[in-house]
């Protein structure tokens, strides 16, 4: 059945379906064939729906909704220009940055993508970066954001895998510091070779603790989420909830830039996206089962560790495999597939299933901004106004700057595991 499913779902895919209906459809012609009753599909449908961890997703996208409603943007890009602004490519170096920050916000590359896109690319134009460049640093430093918590791609691993949520946002701290300060680098050379210029923020002390005292309450929302979760004060979905009255709290009583239609729009838009990735979960909870009765994951690992003598080796055919899979499919479909396929692999060579996840982070990371079917490549130039293919060409030193974070974690479990 499992290669009925794939080829169904590949065909479907090539006409462009939405990836949860091709799944389905995938998975019900494959059970039809084999003679199986099709009433499973509702069965499997509507098991992953009871979980109560899955309560945190729409709450985590809530809260980054309603932090991102007001002016919170713009004291986050301010703060992040009187940081690293007086430096060569400071614009570009922001939107790093500001990536850094809003990661511990909205916990969603796209939504990064978008917002600090139309804020900062038509700046950057203004000064002389060329479109492409500037769409460049946008689509891969948006991806940051995936692994600061609350990140939702870590809690949708994290679900799939039965591994601890907690210890995946602690774990993915590191490596996402690791990213910005190597995205950071890469802006920094870039902008040397090509001559652009510094963009030095106005004012002294005066300006910096002005800043720094609105962008505050904002930076507090990872250090919160982090702090709750380590000393157990609460659980992943009860901080979720946590973090929406705090997300409240600041836009009415401290920003005090959050109005009613501001709030119901932050509420819709979380309904749209929550929607859109339950229907994925649910259509990927029927092709896991199908998996899981033909033993496809525990086949898989034993076919990788017979066929590959080192550990190594191994390691890097399921980052090869991960990065192929994460630039033809969205983020959220590539997680639920793969990870219940790799985690098996993982047990067998003895990696901890926390590594795991955040080296699947970033290799789907990766797929974000790479042809075809790069989300927030797609986002950046069409801010830019400039074709997909000049962008990819300035991509380059991102690209290695991924890889190389992408290397450390994989081989070095410290960085992960600390």
């Amino acid at each position: 059945m499992s290669i009925i499913v794939a080829s169904v779902f590949g065909l479907l895919l090539l006409l462009s379906t939405p990836v949860a209906i091709a799944l389905l459809g995938g998975a019900g012609i494959a059970l039809f064939i084999d003679g199986k009753p099709l009433a499973v599909i509702a069965q499997r449908l509507y098991t992953p729906t009871q979980s109560f961890p899955m309560l945190a997703i729409p709450f985590f996208i809530l809260a980054g909704s309603l932090m991102m409603s007001g002016r919170f943007g713009e004291y986050l890009i301010h703060f992040a220009k009187l940081v690293v602004g007086r430096f060569r490519g400071g614009m570009g170096q922001v939107s790093v940055l500001g990536s850094v920050m809003f990661g511990g916000v909205s916990g969603s590359a796209v939504a990064d993508a978008s917002a600090l896109g139309n804020a900062l690319i038509p700046v950057q134009r203004k000064e002389g970066y060329p479109p492409a460049f500037a769409a460049a640093i946008n689509a891969s430093s948006s991806t940051v954001s995936l692994l600061i918590p609350p990140s939702i791609p870590l809690i949708l691993y994290g679900l799939v895998t039965s591994t601890s949520i907690i210890d995946l946002f602690v774990a993915g701290i590191v490596p996402g510091l690791m990213l910005g300060c190597g995205l950071l680098g890469a802006c920094w050379l870039r902008a040397r070779r090509q001559g652009l210029p510094a963009s030095p923020a106005a004012g002294g002390f005066r300006a910096w603790r002005g800043q720094a005292l609105k962008a505050l309450p904002a930076l507090f929302m990872p250090v919160f989420v982090i702090g709750t979760l380590r000393f157990g004060i609460a659980t992943p979905t009860e901080v979720s909830v946590m973090a929406v009255a705090y997300a409240l709290m600041i836009g009415l009583f401290v920003y005090r830039d959050l109005t009613l239609e501001a709030i119901l729009r932050a509420m819709i838009q979380t309904a749209v996206m929550t929607g859109a990735v339950l229907l994925i979960i649910m259509a990927s909870s029927v092709v896991q089962w199908i998996l899981t009765l033909e033993r496809v994951p525990q086949e898989l690992a034993q076919w990788m560790v017979g066929s590959f003598s080192e550990t190594w080796m191994i390691i890097l055919a399921m980052n090869a495999i991960m990065i192929v899979v994460g630039t033809v499919l969205d983020l959220p479909a590539a997680m639920l597939l793969l990870g219940p396929l790799f985690a098996g692999m993982a047990v067998a060579i003895g990696m901890d299933p926390v590594q795991l996840g955040l080296m699947m982070v970033i290799n789907l990371a990766i797929g974000l901004y790479t042809p075809p079917v790069g989300t927030t490549l797609f986002i950046s130039a069409t801010i830019a106004r400039t074709s997909i293919g000049s962008v990819v060409v300035q991509l380059w030193p991102f690209y290695l700057v991924s890889l190389l974070v992408l290397g450390l974690i994989s081989y070095v479990p410290a960085f992960t595991l600390y």
